[in-house]
C-alpha cells in the first residue's frame, strides 16, 4: 500500500498546476487548457492538477516526482490497457483512459481523460447515505472478484498467502534496522506475523493503493476507481487498510457488509483484523521511505506518528488489563458470598421429593443395581464412605454420587455400628430423626416397591 502524506511535509519543489498544464499540452496535441486546480494524489510520489478546456471537457495530469514513481505509472498504463472493454463492461465503475503521455529525461508525465465526480475526505465518506457505504463495498468486491489472468497476463506481481506473509516480515525486519521503531509495535506486529492462522486467506486480485482520494464520487455513487499501479495478486485486506486507519468503525462495518454480499466467495473471518495490522504497518513503510530519500520532514512526521500509536496501544492494553482484573475482583467475591445456607442452596441441584405410599414407621430400603435384580433377597450391598470428596465425579452414571443407607441382613439386624458392637434386633433406632440430607452432592433416585405392613419387621 503506498504510503500518502500531506502537502506541507514534501519538498519544497513542486510542479504547480500551470506547469502541469504545460506539459500536458505536449502529451496531448491539441490540447488548449482554460484552467487549471489542485488534484488530490499521493504527494510524496506525484504532482498533479485538473485541467479543463475550451469544450468544458476535463483532463487529470499526474507527473512522478523520482523514478520509482514513473515506474508505478508505466505500470499503471499497462493494467489500464489490460482492462478490455468486456472487462470495463462488468465493472460497476469506470476505470481511466490515458490520452497522451510526455517524458522529461527519466520521468513520464500521464495525461488521462478525467472522469465524472470529486474525492471525498474519508470524513464526508462516512457521513454519506448508507448507500454509498453500499457502493464502495460492491465496488471492491468487483475488484477482488476481476479474473485472476488480468493480472498473470500483464506479468505483475502474484503472491501466494504464505509468500504475503514472508514479504511483510522482510519489511518489518528492514524497518527494524532504523532503530526509531517502537518496541512495543515491533513485537505487537511480529507476534501477529507469526500467528500462522491469521494468513490462512484465499488470494485475490487487489487495487493495492486504495484510498479515498482514487475513488471517484457522484451523488452517492462510486463513478470511478483510479490510481491503478499497484495491481496485483495478494491479500484482499491490503484494500481495506485505509477503511480501518479511519477509525469509523460503524461505516467500516457497513462496507464490510455490503462486500460480503457481493463477494462470489465468503471472505475470510481475519479480514479486518489483517487489515488493522496492514494500516499500522504502513506508518513502519512510510518512515523506511522516508530516511530512503533523505527527507527530515517525513522522518520527523513518521517517528510522530509511529510514537503516538504506540502510546495508544499500550493505554488501550492497561485498560484492558485493569478491566479483566475488576472482572476477575468481582467473580471472586461473588465466589466467597456463596458460601454460606444460599450459596449451598445455589450449588447444589433441585430435588424433587415424593411421599412413599403406605407410609408407616421409618423404612431402610437399599438400591438393588439393575443389572442383578432378581425376585430372591438382595446380596449385602458392600459398604462405601460417605465423605463426598473419596467419589468420583466422572462415572459412568454421568458423575452423580449415590447414597445408600446401611442395608440389613436376612435376619434383621443392622451393621456393626462405630464402636464394633452389634445392634440388638429389636433396638430401637438411635434417633427418630431422619438422617441428614443436606449435603451438596447430588442425589440419585432410584424406584422403590412400597412395603406391606406385614413385611416391614
Amino acid at each position: 500500500m503506498a504510503i500518502r502524506v500531506s502537502q506541507s511535509t514534501v519538498g519544497d519543489v513542486r510542479r504547480t498546476p500551470l506547469e502541469l498544464a504545460a506539459v500536458a499540452t505536449a502529451a496531448v496535441p491539441g490540447l488548449a487548457p482554460t484552467a487549471t486546480a489542485f488534484s488530490p494524489d499521493d504527494d510524496a510520489d506525484f504532482d498533479s492538477a485538473l485541467l479543463l478546456d475550451a469544450e468544458g471537457k476535463r483532463w487529470r495530469v499526474r507527473s512522478p516526482r523520482h523514478p520509482e514513481a514513473s515506474t508505478r505509472l508505466e505500470t499503471e498504463f499497462m493494467v489500464l490497457r489490460a482492462f478490455a472493454p468486456a472487462i470495463r463492461a462488468e465493472l460497476p465503475f469506470h476505470v481511466p483512459t490515458v490520452a497522451g503521455t510526455v517524458r522529461q529525461g527519466s520521468l513520464t508525465t500521464f495525461v488521462y481523460a478525467h472522469l465524472q465526480g470529486s474525492t471525498l475526505s474519508i470524513e464526508e465518506l462516512s457521513a454519506a447515505s448508507p448507500g454509498l457505504a453500499k457502493e464502495i463495498g460492491s465496488s471492491l468486491a468487483a475488484i477482488h472478484d476481476l479474473p485472476l489472468a488480468l493480472v498473470n497476463n500483464a506479468d505483475l506481481p502474484s503472491y501466494s498467502a504464505n509468500e504475503f506473509r514472508q514479504r511483510k516480515l522482510n519489511e518489518l525486519d528492514q524497518a527494524a534496522t532504523t532503530g526509531k521503531i517502537p518496541a512495543t509495535l515491533l513485537r505487537r506486529w511480529e507476534h501477529a506475523l507469526e500467528d500462522v492462522a491469521l494468513w490462512r486467506f484465499n488470494t485475490s486480485v487487489v487495487h493495492g493503493d486504495l484510498h479515498e482520494d482514487n475513488l471517484m464520487i457522484a451523488d452517492d455513487t462510486v463513478t470511478a476507481v483510479t490510481g491503478w499501479t499497484d495491481l496485483r495478486i495478494g491479500d484482499p485486506a491490503d484494500d481495506f487498510a485505509w477503511l480501518v486507519a479511519s477509525n469509523e468503525s460503524s461505516f467500516v462495518e457497513a462496507v464490510l457488509a455490503h462486500y460480503t454480499q457481493a463477494r462470489r466467495e465468503t471472505p475470510d473471518a481475519h479480514l479486518i483484523r489483517r487489515a488493522a495490522l496492514l494500516a499500522e504497518f504502513a506508518l513502519a513503510q512510510y518512515l523506511v521511505k522516508a530516511m530512503a530519500v533523505g527527507h527530515e520532514d517525513m522522518t520527523f512526521e513518521a517517528e510522530s506518528m509511529l510514537r503516538a500509536l504506540a502510546e495508544d496501544i499500550e493505554q488501550q492494553a492497561k485498560q484492558d488489563e485493569a478491566l479483566a482484573n475488576a472482572e476477575r475482583e468481582a467473580t471472586a467475591a461473588a465466589q466467597t458470598s456463596g458460601t454460606g445456607d444460599a450459596g449451598v442452596h445455589a450449588r447444589q441441584p433441585a430435588v424433587t421429593v415424593e411421599e412413599i405410599p403406605d407410609g408407616g414407621t421409618p423404612v431402610t430400603v437399599s438400591v438393588i443395581p439393575a443389572a442383578e435384580a432378581t425376585t430372591g433377597p438382595a446380596p449385602q450391598a458392600e459398604q462405601h464412605p460417605t465423605h463426598h470428596d473419596d467419589v468420583g465425579m466422572d462415572g459412568a452414571d454421568g458423575g452423580h454420587q449415590t447414597r445408600e443407607d446401611k442395608p440389613r441382613d436376612d435376619k434383621g439386624s443392622s451393621e456393626e455400628d462405630g464402636t464394633g458392637a452389634a445392634a440388638p434386633e429389636d433396638a430401637a433406632p438411635a434417633s427418630d430423626k431422619p438422617a441428614d440430607d443436606t449435603a451438596t452432592a447430588a442425589i440419585k433416585v432410584v424406584d422403590v416397591t412400597p412395603l406391606h405392613a406385614g413385611e416391614r419387621s
